[in-house]
């Protein structure tokens, strides 16, 4: 990690995040009253923390962009789909945004192509921040603690410009690599700090041509930026396009984004609908896919017939899975 991201979490003990102008939360009684931190030591990262958890981007100043994606659990969220404005649901699983810093596209449909062009996107939406842009940046520069730090940081007012760079920066801080498959991969195993002999027997399936998974997750972050149908789209219960609501292309129905795997094991529910609430049932998904949806349209030829693992093989690949968890989030969630 970054030394800005260990030093803002110092500032949490500080930090009560204001939403109007006045510094007093509308949701809140007139005399509650919400303290900043300094700007005299404020980075580019730390200032994007603090956006990243205020509400002042919402609609009604009641959401924030941790709303959704929450820090304990890898900067994803608990349920399929996040409750945004008015409790309204959103369409898909909010992913993780830890480890993003290298993506080539984000979103599930692959329509943002930075993460400073992803931030409009959720605060506009009116099922999540149901926010003009434009009215963001105006709450923002109006702020007395903002207009101070944007000066600090950037020596100029907040604009639609800064505001998404600093988000944007300090979601580039939030890169995982003390993981047991990192040290593995770097001979660091004194003390069982790598991978145990099942996690290693995980790896060998995770790589096998039987398995297929390194087909789509590769590179350092298991993913490869791709986009495919892995079978859950049948045009009927299952009908989100995907890829197609950005391209119009025939090929792309069905077809979504390659989510990376770091921490994996705690950013349960998975896939874009979050209709799997275990690794274990995703495994057993991608074994078998015919056996969950019934014709699938335009899925992937690699998954037209079940791939045939052991009930041992699933149970080592799991166990991969799980080692590509950060050691921070490996301690609180040892089961997971």
């Amino acid at each position: 990690m970054k030394i800005g991201f260990f030093f803002s979490l110092l500032l949490a003990f500080f930090i009560i995040f204001s939403s109007n102008f006045g510094g007093k939360h509308p949701s809140k009684s007139s005399n509650s009253t919400y303290i900043f931190p300094s700007t005299d030591s404020l980075s580019e990262e730390i200032l994007g923390e603090i956006l990243f958890n205020d509400p002042i981007l919402s609609l009604d100043s009641s959401v924030s962009c941790a709303s959704c994606h929450i820090k304990e659990y890898a900067f994803a969220d608990t349920v399929p789909f996040s409750k945004g404005m008015n409790g309204s649901k959103g369409k898909r699983n909010a992913p993780s945004v830890m480890n993003t810093a290298a993506r080539e596209s984000l979103f599930w449909d692959g329509r943002a192509k930075s993460l400073e062009h992803q931030m409009h996107f959720p605060v506009q939406d009116g099922l999540e921040m149901a926010l003009k842009f434009s009215q963001a940046v105006q709450r923002v520069s109006h702020h007395p603690f903002y207009s101070k730090a944007f000066q600090k940081v950037y020596r100029q007012k907040p604009d639609s410009s800064t505001i998404v760079q600093s988000i944007a920066a300090f979601e580039r801080s939030l890169e995982t690599t003390n993981t047991p498959n990192d040290r593995w991969m770097e001979d660091d195993t004194l003390n069982g700090r790598g991978l145990t002999p099942q996690q290693i027997s995980g790896r060998n399936v995770f790589r096998s041509e039987k398995a297929k998974c390194l087909d789509c997750h590769f590179t350092p972050d298991f993913t490869g930026d791709e986009f495919w149908n892995i079978g859950l789209f049948n045009g009927k219960e299952l009908n989100d396009s995907g890829r197609f609501s950005i391209t119009r292309n025939p090929q792309d129905i069905g077809k979504f984004k390659v989510p990376g795997l770091r921490n994996v094991a705690v950013t349960a529910p998975y896939m874009h609908n979050g209709m799997f609430k275990t690794l274990s049932e995703v495994i057993e998904y991608y074994d078998n896919p015919s056996k969950f949806i019934k014709n699938p349209i335009n899925i992937d030829h690699r998954l037209s017939k079940p791939l045939g693992l052991s009930a041992q093989e699933k149970t080592d690949l799991e166990a991969f899975l799980r080692s590509l968890t950060d050691d921070q989030f490996a301690s609180k969630f040892p089961n997971r």
